[in-house]
């Protein structure tokens, strides 16, 4: 089936590929530049790359839209707070599977309006697969080298045994004690926000997050699956996860749910 994209979505795909390439130009390097951030997490001269790339794209399509982004985040809350709509990007998320080299890692852009994900992209440059969602539209499609497909969610049936993704670098007990209580799973573990796209396209059932997550490693993504039929929600308490709605840039521990 042949999918026509409008023009804006084209360039923001375009953007997102850029970003991308700027990434695998240093990833198939022998060696490339690395260091520890404030919060212990790692930091490329990839993930800076892919940054530059993005930012200097969004400024040309859309000059009157903020952006945050996780490498430039230290913007005040008085700032943020006013803002009715904005870019929220990860130029490169899964650092650490980036470092492994095992190809598990995105490009992340997504529109927020309204502390909720609209639209959002998500590239992986290491297998060149891209997820895009529009919420507006209903609208989220596919594109796995060049051919692109429209994608749902595919609802779990009775009795069938659960497709459960989790995180490759981050699972813990909590994890573990959440699998219990399944009837029985299937877990595949997975980096980066991909794991979100695999529920939006139907190859999961659930992708439980029970440990930290910043709001920029979850929105692209979360557009995706809004717009593919699904659900990201608060694991304590079944509500939507929602964005720039306070100070900290943390997420609580949520569920992705393909329903």
């Amino acid at each position: 089936m042949k999918i026509n994209l409008d023009a804006k979505t084209s360039k923001l795909v375009h953007i997102a590929k850029d970003a991308g390439n700027s990434i695998m130009e240093i990833y198939e390097k022998e060696t490339f530049n690395q260091q520890l951030k404030s919060d212990n997490s790692p930091l490329t001269e990839a993930d800076v790359a892919s940054h530059n790339v993005i930012i200097n794209g969004l400024k040309q399509l859309t000059p009157d839209i903020p952006i945050l982004s996780e490498e430039s985040c230290d913007i005040s809350w008085n700032e943020r707070k006013q803002w009715c709509n904005y870019w929220l990007i990860d130029p490169l998320d899964g650092t650490k599977e980036f470092i492994k080299r095992n190809g598990e890692f995105t490009v992340n852009i997504a529109l927020i309006e309204k502390h909720i994900p609209v639209f959002g992209i998500v590239h992986a440059p290491a297998i060149n697969e891209t997820w895009i969602g529009d919420k507006n539209k209903d609208l989220a499609i596919k594109i796995s080298r060049n051919e692109a497909r429209i994608i749902h969610t595919k609802p779990r049936k009775k009795g069938e045994t659960y497709k459960v993704v989790g995180s490759r670098s981050h699972a813990g007990d909590s994890l573990k004690k959440y699998l219990d209580n399944l009837e029985s799973y299937k877990l595949v573990s997975m980096g980066s926000s991909i794991k979100l796209c695999l529920v939006a396209e139907g190859s999961a059932h659930i992708y439980p997050r029970l440990g930290p997550t910043s709001e920029w490693d979850t929105a692209a993504a979360h557009a995706v699956v809004n717009a593919a039929g699904g659900r990201v929600v608060n694991a304590e308490n079944d509500t939507v996860l929602v964005y720039n709605k306070k100070d900290s840039l943390r997420n609580s521990h949520f569920v992705v749910y393909s329903d």
